[in-house]
């Protein structure tokens, strides 16, 4: 008897951020359209509200200049975010995906574990979200540390860049439900202790066919990817 086909999962990246301006609204609007089943974005937090962007500074995705974190959340609002998009509020993400696919939130910077947990609390309490439809990662596990003693059944994701010494190890002391490994530093070695400890292993960001195969000969678990049409087959 054939063994059953291991499930893949794409990440949209920063929403389907290879065609529409990343960590908008619009993204993530196009990576659902596209059929993605994951939904990746970033979060800083700002006055209590978790804003989502990935860098730390604005010049890079807005119209803006200097830091995110010592703007306003007003003036943030006021920002051009590519194609005429304002920088969303982690609330609007999760109103506009509405469980039509899974979201995991990076934590980009200090504080944010807290507001986060609250707020997938709240959408899992009162709007019919699972607690499988949510990730919480971060490369910074001191954060993610912050995550389980809130509400230890919240999955959380350890992003790492390199290959540690012994391999996942750090992923299961943080009680992680999964590693998020560059592609860069993925191999075989470092995919197969993860699953030996229990954990599933994700590789960012693949953007290219050869690399995509590769990663599945690897027997890794998903990628995050800015094209998510690399990985969901077009229908017909």
């Amino acid at each position: 008897m054939e063994k059953p086909e291991r499930e893949f999962i794409c990440f949209a990246h920063r929403g389907a951020s290879g065609h529409e301006p990343e960590n908008t609204l619009l993204a993530i609007e196009k990576a659902l359209s596209m059929g993605a089943p994951w939904i990746e974005i970033d979060v800083f937090c700002v006055e209590g509200e978790l804003v989502v962007i990935h860098d730390e500074r604005l010049e890079y995705t807005t119209s803006g200049r200097g830091y995110v974190t010592e703007k306003t959340l007003a003036h943030l609002r006021t920002l051009d975010a590519g194609k005429g998009q304002r920088i969303p509020l982690l609330r609007e993400v999760f109103d506009l995906v509405e469980r039509r696919a899974g979201i995991n939130v990076e934590l980009k910077g200090v504080g944010t574990a807290a507001p986060a947990v609250k707020l997938v609390r709240d959408y899992i309490i009162n709007r019919r979200w699972q607690y499988e439809q949510v990730i919480l990662s971060s490369f910074d596990h001191r954060e993610l540390s912050r995550v389980k003693p809130l509400d230890p059944a919240i999955r959380t994701g350890a992003l790492i860049l390199g290959v540690p010494r012994h391999y996942a190890r750090f992923a299961e002391e943080l009680e992680a439900f999964s590693v998020h490994a560059g592609l860069a530093f993925t191999n075989r070695e470092f995919v197969e202790d993860a699953h030996r400890r229990g954990l599933k292993f994700f590789v960012y960001t693949v953007n290219f066919p050869d690399d995509l195969a590769r990663v599945r000969a690897m027997r890794a678990d998903g990628v995050f990817t800015n094209f998510p049409e690399l990985v969901i087959p077009r229908k017909s």
